[in-house]
């Protein structure tokens, strides 16, 4: 029955779910088990334990992921960080040498900069709308190429058909984060990227109540990553395994309304007297909007802005608020207001940030379910001063 599946909005209810139900439970169950019998397993790593993410609350999250961007395989992970650090250590060794597209979440990047070459592993980060740079950074020992859909907090979209020709020609794995839009929006697979990772904390999950991470793409690299994974130890408890299970079925619903009420909210802020610049990639302003459209079902929930003044007036701005809660991370039901600076760009010194176009009066909002014109009318509130 699972392979009749045509829409998203069913494949977030039906898909991976066990046929037949589990003694009749509508709700899959949560196996809080650390290990499970044996039956005659002949590799370590299809021993049931949940260290192996192989439970069967794993295996119903793998088999719905992987049917949400129509690809071969999936694993889950216990944060974002974790799928990204254990793709990254599978498919690179050392002496070699990753492309990494220049802005990219705070984390991911220190990963890269300061992780990496303790491994022996060079890399050289791209301009993701600039592909005929590519290639004059490109060397023989070059792997693979990272990039993410909209970037984390500038919304900028790269040049992601151009990212899988290019590493087609050049035989290299291509590697995506798509956190940012959620298969709602994009399905990487589709257009021929090899893997797509995700912080599952955010939008998949959508309820700020868990840390979890996804891999999702080719089958063989996806169980590379998994027997990497198994050693480094990375694993998701069974109880947020129901979570994301359980969150994930809303998906379809919570991101179609933040979507528009991001658009909405994107709008109010470009035409205020006291807002320097929006970035939204919905907004016909934004510079990448037309590959935005070509390439997504939808802009997301995300969006980011700077109002006239100095730091200081970012913060008073921010504390005038009511609605938003001053905290980090996003894709939650509840609007969450940061300035990345302190929270997802902190670990990046000031002359980084400036390179990279973050400037430390960048507000970023991630847009909850709260009634828009609610919103709207708190951060009019917000910026008369």
């Amino acid at each position: 029955m699972q392979e009749s599946y045509k829409h998203i909005e069913t494949k977030l209810i039906h898909s991976g779910e066990p046929e037949p139900l589990i003694e009749g439970a509508v709700a899959m169950p949560v196996f809080q088990s650390a290990t499970f019998e044996y039956r005659g397993e002949s590799s370590y790593h299809d021993l049931r334990y949940i260290r192996l993410n192989n439970t069967p609350n794993h295996i119903a999250l793998h088999k719905k992921l992987s049917a949400l961007e129509n690809a071969e395989a999936a694993l889950v992970t216990a944060s974002g960080m974790a799928a990204i650090s254990s793709t990254l250590l599978s498919i690179l060794s050392s002496g070699d040498h990753l492309l990494a597209q220049d802005c990219l979440y705070g984390g991911t990047h220190d990963f890269i900069s300061r992780d990496l070459p303790a491994f022996g592993i060079s890399f050289d980060f791209i301009d993701g709308d600039d592909s005929s740079s590519w290639e004059r950074k490109l060397r023989p020992n070059t792997k693979a190429i990272y990039v993410e859909t909209m970037t984390n907090p500038l919304l900028q979209v790269a040049d992601l058909k151009g990212v899988v020709e290019f590493s087609k020609s050049h035989g290299l794995i291509s590697i995506i984060d798509n956190t940012f839009t959620s298969p709602v929006n994009f399905r990487p697979p589709e257009i021929g990227f090899d893997l797509s990772l995700h912080s599952c904390t955010k939008y998949l999950n959508g309820h700020s109540d868990i840390v979890a991470g996804a891999v999702i793409g080719r089958a063989d690299l996806v169980e590379k990553v998994t027997h990497k994974l198994n050693h480094l130890g990375g694993s998701l408890d069974p109880h947020a395994c129901f979570l994301l299970h359980r969150g994930i079925k809303t998906l379809a619903v919570r991101m179609n309304y933040q979507s528009q009420s991001a658009l909405k909210i994107a709008r109010f802020l470009e035409n205020h007297p006291a807002v320097e610049k929006v970035n939204y990639p919905g907004l016909e302003s934004h510079p990448w909007h037309k590959r935005a459209r070509q390439l997504f079902d939808g802009f997301s929930a995300m969006l980011s802005f700077e109002i006239k003044g100095d730091v200081e007036a970012a913060e008073r701005f921010i504390e005038r608020t009511h609605l938003p809660i001053v905290a980090p991370s996003l894709g939650g039901i509840e609007t969450l207001i940061t300035r990345p600076a302190t929270t997802s760009h902190s670990g990046l010194n000031p002359e980084e940030r400036r390179s990279l176009g973050i400037s430390d009066t960048l507000i970023r909002l991630s847009v909850g379910l709260e009634s828009t014109e609610e919103i709207i009318q708190d951060l009019k509130q917000a910026l008369k001063t």
